[in-house]
């Protein structure tokens, strides 16, 4: 089985993805490609508000650091 990658957002350095399989799917928010935080999901809709969360703390100013 192959797992489905799917880029959510990206502010400079930082991405944060969807790594989705027949188990659920994973959130990966990575800086420069090395994987700084991850969080599985059972259903995607609960990932996708997650990623929504975390972009709207990076993006107020939170620092990276709080990841």
């Amino acid at each position: 089985m192959i797992d489905e990658e799917r880029q959510l957002w990206r502010l400079g350095d930082l991405e944060c993805v969807m790594v989705s399989c027949c188990s659920g799917a994973e959130l990966q928010v990575r800086k420069a490609g090395e994987i700084v935080r991850r969080e599985l999901f059972p259903l995607k809709s609960d990932l996708y508000e997650r990623a929504q969360e975390i972009k709207s703390q990076v993006s107020s100013g939170t620092s990276h650091g709080d990841l």
